[in-house]
C-alpha cells in the first residue's frame, strides 16, 4: 500500500536533506524511508531483556542471580 505524506522543513532540516540526497545519490523518498527505518530499530525495539526462564524454577527465590542472601560466598 502506497501512502503519501506531506513534512514542512525548517531551512536546516532542508538543507540536511538536500546534502544526504547528495552525498547518498538517494531520492529524497528514499532518505526519508531510511530514516523511518533506523528511528523505528533505535526506539521501538527496545524491549526489556530478562532472563530467560525467570520465575520457572522451584526454588521459591524469584531471582538468585540478583539475590545477596543466595549469593554469599559464591566464587570462593
Amino acid at each position: 500500500m502506497r501512502f503519501a505524506i506531506q513534512a514542512r522543513l525548517d531551512d536546516r532540516s532542508q538543507k540536511r536533506l538536500a546534502v544526504l540526497v547528495r552525498e547518498l545519490g538517494w531520492s529524497p523518498s528514499q532518505v526519508v524511508r531510511e530514516g523511518l527505518r533506523v528511528l523505528e530499530a533505535s526506539h521501538l525495539r527496545r524491549k526489556k531483556r530478562g532472563v530467560i526462564g525467570l520465575g520457572k524454577f522451584s526454588s521459591g527465590a524469584p531471582d538468585l542471580g540478583s539475590n545477596k542472601k543466595h549469593l554469599r560466598g559464591f566464587g570462593r
